[in-house]
C-alpha cells in the first residue's frame, strides 16, 4: 500500500465514523451511565471556576467526606479534562462534552484499519484481500454498536481504547526493531507518554505496561539488561506524566493510588459502592463462604463475556470469538491481546462484584477492536476456502466486511434509539421532579444535601449536593442524613435500589422517621410518566 493510499484508507474511514458518531450523538441529550454524567459535571465545575470538584458523594470510605466533594477519588481525570476544552469554546453543555469523545471515538476505526494491515501483512495476504481485511476492520469498527455508544459519551471508555491502542501498534513495532532499537527512539518514547495518559484514564493502563514487558522479554538477540532499560525507559515516563495527579491525590485524599480499590474487590454486592456504616471488610467478605465467593466469580466471568462483549457485539462478536484463539497467537495482536485477556480475566477474578457494575466495560474498547479484526480474519479463511473448493475465479473477499459491517449497521439501528430513549427519559425524570417539588413548597435549591439513589443524576440534572443511599438499615440512613448537616429529604427516583424503599414499607425500625410527602405528577403525560415511581420522603423522628 502506497502512502497516498495509505492516507486516502484513513481519511474515508475517519470520516466514515465521524458521521456516524455525530448522527448517534444527536440522539443523546442528557449523560448516561452515571460516571458519564460525573466526568461532564466536574468538567463543568472546572469551568465555573469551582475546580475539580462533584456535587455528588457517594463513596463514604475515601475522606474527606465534605462539600465540595473533591473530584475523582475512584476514577481518574483525562476525560474530563478533554471534554472541558471544547466546553470552554463553545459552552458548558452537554453537546459541547460530547465533541472530545466523538472525535477521539472517530479516531479508534482508524487504529482498528492501521492493524487490521498489520495483521494482512503477517498472513502474507495477496494484494487485494490484504487491503479489504484492513479496509473491513476500519470500517466495521467505524458501525460497530459498543464502539459508537462510547464514543458519544464523555467519559473513560472511547479515550482508553484509542490510548491502548495506540500504545500496542508502537508495542509491535519496536518490538520488530529487535537489538537494533535505541534508548531514545522515538516510538519508545511514545509508549511511556500514551501509558502515562492511559494511566490518567483508567487504572487498566497498568495492563498496557505489562503487553509491552512481556512482547519486550521476548526480543530476540537482547540481554537482560538491555530488555530492562527497554522498559524502564517507558515506564519513567509514565511515571512522570501520572505522578503529579499522584501527589494531588496524596494531598487531597492522603494516598497517592485511587480510593476504594480495595473495597470494591471485598464487595459482596453492587451496593456496596455506597456503604456507609457495613462497608466491605475481609471478615464480611469470607463470611460469605467459598460457594458465594466461586459463585460471584462464575457471575462476573459471565457477565463479562456475555453482556459486555456478545451481546453488544452481536453478530461480529460471536465469529469473533470462534477465531479468538488462532488470531491472538498472531504477532500483530499479541500486545492488543495480552491487554484484552489480562483485563478481562483480573476485572472478572478480583472485581467480580464491580465488574457487573461497568469495571470491564469501560475498558474493554480495544477489546471489541481485536473481536472484529478476529471476525474478519475468520471469514476471510472461510471465504478464501469455500472459494477454492468450488473454484471461484473472481475474487470475493470483500464478502466477508460487506457481512461485518451490514450486521453492525443492523444491530446499531435497531438498538441505539432505546439508548436515546433512556436518555431523554432520565433527562425528563429529573425535569418533572423539580417542577414537582417547588409545587410541593419543597424547591431543591432551598435544601441541604439530598440523599438519593442515582447521586450523580440528580447533582448534574439539578445542581444540587447530592448523596448516595447506602444500602443499609433506615437508622443507618438517618445516621448518614445526621453527619451532613441539612440533609432532610431522601428522594427515591423511580427504581428500587436494593432493599430500597420496601425497607419502609416493611416497617423496619427507624423507618417511623421517614415521612413520605406526596408530591404529584406533572399535567404532561411525558414528564408524568418520566416521573413514574418516584418517591420523595422527609427524615426526621417524631
Amino acid at each position: 500500500m502506497t502512502r497516498t493510499e495509505a492516507v486516502l484508507s484513513a481519511a474515508v474511514i475517519f470520516a466514515v465514523a465521524l458521521v456516524v458518531r455525530i448522527v448517534v450523538a444527536s440522539v443523546v441529550v442528557f449523560p448516561v451511565p452515571e460516571d458519564t454524567a460525573y466526568y461532564f459535571g466536574v468538567a463543568r465545575n472546572l469551568l465555573d471556576g469551582h475546580g475539580l470538584v462533584s456535587n455528588a458523594l457517594w463513596s463514604y470510605q475515601t475522606p474527606p467526606l465534605v462539600f465540595p466533594r473533591p473530584a475523582f477519588e475512584v476514577w481518574l481525570p483525562l476525560p474530563t479534562l478533554l471534554a472541558a476544552i471544547p466546553m470552554a469554546i463553545a459552552g458548558s453543555t452537554f453537546a459541547a462534552a460530547q465533541v472530545s469523545s466523538v472525535v477521539v471515538g472517530s479516531l479508534v476505526p482508524v487504529l482498528a484499519w492501521r492493524l487490521g494491515a498489520d495483521v494482512a501483512t503477517e498472513r502474507r495476504l495477496p494484494a487485494g484481500r490484504a487491503r479489504v481485511l484492513a479496509l473491513g476492520a476500519g470500517l466495521t469498527s467505524a458501525v460497530y454498536l459498543p464502539l459508537v455508544l462510547f464514543s458519544t459519551l464523555p467519559d473513560s471508555t472511547t479515550l482508553f481504547a484509542a490510548l491502548a491502542l495506540g500504545a500496542c501498534l508502537l508495542i509491535t513495532r519496536l518490538a520488530r526493531g529487535g537489538e537494533l532499537i535505541r534508548l531514545n527512539d522515538p516510538r519508545l518514547i511514545g509508549l511511556g507518554v500514551l501509558i502515562g495518559l492511559a494511566a490518567l484514564t483508567r487504572n487498566e493502563a497498568a495492563f498496557v505496561g505489562l503487553a509491552w514487558l512481556v512482547v519486550a522479554w521476548r526480543i530476540p538477540g537482547l540481554d537482560r539488561r538491555r530488555r530492562l532499560l527497554l522498559v524502564v525507559v517507558p515506564a519513567a515516563i509514565a511515571v512522570a506524566i501520572f505522578a503529579p495527579w499522584a501527589v494531588r491525590d496524596w494531598v487531597v485524599f492522603g494516598n497517592p493510588l485511587p480510593g476504594q480499590a480495595l473495597a470494591n474487590a471485598l464487595s459482596v454486592e453492587g451496593f456496596d459502592i455506597f456503604a456507609w456504616n457495613d462497608p466491605p471488610t475481609l471478615g464480611r467478605y469470607l463470611a460469605v463462604g467459598p460457594a458465594r465467593l466461586l459463585e460471584m466469580r462464575v457471575e462476573g466471568f459471565g457477565h463479562n463475556l456475555v453482556n459486555v462483549l456478545i451481546l453488544t457485539g452481536i453478530p461480529v462478536a460471536v465469529v469473533g470469538l470462534i477465531g479468538l484463539w488462532s488470531t491472538a497467537r498472531l504477532v500483530a495482536v499479541r500486545p492488543l491481546a495480552i491487554l484484552a485477556l489480562t483485563t478481562f480475566f483480573f476485572t472478572s477474578l478480583f472485581f467480580p462484584v464491580s465488574t457487573t457494575w461497568g469495571t470491564y466495560l469501560h475498558a474493554a474498547g480495544a477489546a471489541h477492536v481485536l473481536l472484529v479484526i478476529s471476525a474478519l480474519v475468520v471469514l476471510d479463511a472461510l471465504i478464501e476456502r469455500v472459494g477454492r473448493m468450488r473454484g471461484w475465479t473472481r475474487p470475493v473477499a470483500w464478502l466477508g466486511p460487506t457481512l461485518t459491517v451490514f450486521g453492525s449497521v443492523l444491530f446499531m439501528v435497531a438498538l441505539m434509539p432505546s439508548f436515546g430513549n433512556q436518555s431523554r427519559g432520565v433527562a425528563a425524570r429529573y425535569e418533572a421532579l423539580q417542577v414537582q417539588m417547588e409545587a410541593a413548597g419543597l424547591p431543591l435549591d432551598a435544601q441541604g444535601p439530598i440523599i438519593t439513589g442515582f447521586p450523580i443524576w440528580l447533582a448534574e440534572a439539578t445542581g444540587h449536593r447530592a448523596l448516595g443511599l447506602p444500602d443499609e438499615t433506615p437508622r443507618d440512613v438517618l445516621d448518614l442524613a445526621a453527619h451532613f448537616e441539612g440533609t432532610t429529604l431522601l428522594i427515591i427516583d423511580g427504581e428500587d435500589r436494593g432493599h430500597w424503599p420496601a425497607i419502609l414499607d416493611s416497617g423496619a425500625p427507624g423507618s417511623e422517621c421517614f415521612k413520605e410527602i406526596d408530591i404529584g405528577l406533572p399535567a404532561d403525560a411525558r414528564l408524568a410518566d418520566a416521573m413514574s415511581g418516584t418517591r420523595v420522603f422527609k427524615l426526621g423522628c417524631p
